[in-house]
């Protein structure tokens, strides 16, 4: 790495939102926030273009161990007697919150995220797939897809849900290195991935995704090269390059495994991404936004090449639509127009759910403000650039004074008001976008962010 590369990388690597939603959760007005209000934000949802075609995202929490790199909500237990009263909520939920749609509504896609979903019996989640498709038809271009374990996905789990649909499955590797896996707690060899990979390819599954992540405790090159290229040669359709997240102050998270002086140094870290970069476009695979490489085959290419590319908290996604409905623990709905999130607490949410059909905690209402710059923010992540148009409330002013060091420093192009991210600056998207984040000028007096490198 060249010291260019690593004064930019000391410059421009503070915390910052990854911004899988604006504005991002820390900053939600939740005093202002009220259920009620939230419901007419889903049928305000329903009455823009294609607004009946919804996504679902479900949170299965449960873990048989804990992983200690992981930020996600989740509930560490062995006791699978516990599955069908989780089921049970998360179905009631859904006629709850189906009963306040529009009887037109159609579903465009279902997420399985955890946790981990092949915790739960193949028969439990064949009995949440045909609860969700029982109330509304699916639609013709639908996209189901599921996170998998490894070491928990068996091939009936793979067969019955690609019966009910499912195409599309992620396999959450990390890395390969025993002494990272032994760091972070996830203990999986490269002879059970294998098994699940080829096992998915001969019941059909026509787009998988192999998950690793950058930046992990005792991670080095040379370890981490290896890992590179045992993914290459499984020859996934997708891949996700995640930034190792490392948030320990957040409740709930299993961050405490491993000493700080175990992390990568920051440029050690980039590094590490720019190794796996080189490699997979070498391999054929295509740069997607932030953190994706895919086939040129592969849907979220083709959805990339035509800017036809959406985001939202379940990250990157073909579906451009308006709607997801988060259900289960923790789970954060989006509306376009407003947003809610369940509650955390897997025992309180089920008490909600019991008592009330619904566990929403607490949310925020999008300003008009919010809204423009949440699309050019989604542009930014998606496209690597956007145009502030003359009429819009963001001040062109202030925004073209945070940019300009970026101009000088040759990681974007501005041209009036079009704003063009270069191959550069790519690794810092999340601080262009943080250019247009007004709700950063509010002091905090605790940690909130990762860091963006």
């Amino acid at each position: 790495m060249g010291m260019e590369a690593q004064e930019l990388i000391q410059k421009y690597n503070q915390p910052g939102p990854r911004y899988t939603s604006y504005p991002p959760v820390p900053f939600w007005k939740i005093e202002q926030w009220e259920p009620d209000q939230w419901v007419k934000t889903l049928r305000q949802a329903q009455q823009l273009p294609d607004g009946n075609a919804i996504s679902i995202y479900v949170h299965l929490p449960y873990c048989d161990s804990l992983c200690t790199f992981c930020g996600c909500h989740k509930y560490i237990t062995t006791n699978h007697a516990l599955e069908s009263k989780y089921i049970d909520a998360v179905l009631k939920e859904w006629q709850f919150v189906a009963s306040q749609l529009s009887n037109k509504t159609t579903i465009s896609e279902i997420h399985l995220g955890g946790g981990t979903p092949t915790f739960f019996a193949p028969s439990q989640l064949k009995r949440l797939i045909t609860g969700l498709t029982g109330l509304f038809p699916v639609s013709e271009a639908f996209e189901f897809g599921f996170e998998a374990h490894p070491n928990s996905t068996t091939k009936e789990h793979l067969e019955v849900l690609y019966q009910l649909g499912f195409q599309r499955i992620s396999f959450g590797i990390q890395d390969y290195d025993e002494t990272v896996q032994k760091a972070i707690h996830r203990i999986q060899t490269v002879k059970q991935v294998q098994l699940c990979h080829e096992t998915a390819e001969k019941t059909g599954y026509t787009s998988i995704s192999h998950d690793l992540v950058f930046g992990l405790p005792k991670q080095t090159i040379e370890g981490f090269e290896q890992t590179i290229e045992q993914t290459i040669a499984f020859r996934p359709q997708r891949l996700s390059l995640y930034s190792y997240a490392h948030v320990p102050w957040v409740k709930g998270t299993g961050q405490r495994g491993f000493n700080e002086q175990d992390l990568p140094t920051p440029e050690l870290k980039r590094a590490l991404y720019e190794l796996a970069k080189e490699r997979f476009l070498k391999a054929g695979y295509e740069e997607i936004a932030m953190d994706h490489f895919a086939l040129a085959t592969d849907k979220l290419s083709q959805a990339y090449r035509s800017k036809k590319l959406h985001r939202n908290f379940m990250g990157y996604t073909t579906n451009n639509t308006r709607l997801l409905i988060g259900l289960g623990m923790s789970a954060i709905s989006d509306s376009w127009f407003g947003y809610a999130q369940n509650e955390k607490d897997l025992k309180t949410y089920l008490k909600c759910i019991d008592e009330d059909g619904f566990a929403w905690k607490k949310g925020h209402q999008l300003s008009e403000t919010d809204l423009e710059i949440r699309y050019h923010i989604n542009q930014l992540m998606c496209n690597f650039g956007t145009e502030v148009g003359e009429n819009e409330g963001i001040a062109i002013t202030n925004l073209t004074e945070k940019l300009l060091p970026m101009v000088s420093d040759g990681l974007i192009e501005l041209d009036i008001r079009k704003i063009a991210v270069t191959e550069k600056g790519k690794p810092f998207v999340r601080n262009v976008c943080m250019a247009f984040d007004p709700y950063l000028e509010t002091p905090v007096s605790k940690p909130t962010f990762s860091m963006t490198i």
